[in-house]
């Protein structure tokens, strides 16, 4: 089964201008373990497994031959393809557990906040069957219940609306949530790859306007699950959220930046030679 819950033409508007891309330190950590494992040698085609508006695939594409983005929106996929000047990426309808490659043909299969979704054992069962030997898989996320905000003195008191927020939601969290929150314990164990290895507390610091925060609530498959089951109290949410931020800092301008310190969590492993 595949979740689809990412479809909407808005909601990919909305992913596209709010989701953050992974940091650099995260494609610096990908990179230097694909470079160990594979020698040297050159790298021709990694893949963006649940790409979205493609962030990851973008981050990733100057160090490939070909990257091809998949996705299981087509809508997620136009605001992908809509993105310039990237000759070398491909964006392509497709799941994580019907791979459209060839046998021993791929160097990377990376993820970015998506592995949550995947049939764990028909992903695995593809990832062993399209990797080169050597060929790495790379899954990247972060704790959204790590989350904290800073701004002046009043850090505790924005990460507690933020809290706030993600309490109310929760009643509207699709059950795969909870894997991603518990960073892919069980997907982990289960590669069968004897080379894997996760790291852990990559801490990040990202500068976002309090619009830029709220449109990331508003990205959030449970925000758009609750829109659809009561519209009203969903924009009174949003609104309400940005009104109690602007007045915790002292501002009037949503355009006023935050510091938002998040906590991301990389899994890396290796196909044997």
């Amino acid at each position: 089964m595949s979740y689809r819950l990412f479809e909407g033409k808005d909601h990919a508007s909305v992913y596209q201008k709010y989701r953050f891309v992974p940091p650099e330190e995260v494609k610096d950590l990908i990179l230097q373990y694909l470079d160990n494992k594979r020698e040297g040698q050159p790298l021709g085609l990694a893949v963006d497994l649940g790409c979205g508006t493609g962030q990851l695939s973008r981050l990733l594409a100057p160090h490939f031959q070909d990257l091809v983005g998949l996705d299981i929106s087509e809508g997620q996929l136009e605001e992908a393809r809509a993105v310039q000047g990237y000759p070398n990426v491909t964006y392509r309808l497709g799941t994580a557990e019907d791979l459209p490659f060839a046998d021993n043909s791929v160097d990377l299969l990376a993820a970015s906040s998506a592995a949550h979704w995947f049939q764990q054992q028909l992903f695995l069962a593809e990832a062993k069957r399209v990797l080169k030997p050597r060929g790495c898989i790379a899954l990247v996320g972060f704790g959204d219940d790590n989350v904290h905000l800073q701004s002046q003195d009043c850090g505790d008191r924005l990460t507690r609306i933020y809290n706030e927020v993600r309490e109310v939601l929760l009643p509207y969290t699709s059950s795969q949530v909870p894997v991603a929150t518990s960073k892919l314990q069980e997907l982990f164990a289960a590669i069968p790859f004897p080379d894997k290895q996760r790291v852990e507390s990559i801490q990040v610091r990202h500068g976002v306007s309090v619009r830029a925060l709220v449109g990331f609530i508003e990205s959030w498959s449970m925000f758009q699950t609750y829109r659809r089951t009561q519209p009203t109290a969903a924009q009174h949410l949003l609104h309400d959220t940005l009104n109690r931020i602007l007045e915790e800092i002292g501002a009037e301008s949503a355009d006023t930046e935050l510091e938002l310190h998040m906590d991301y969590f990389c899994i890396l492993a290796s196909k044997p030679q």
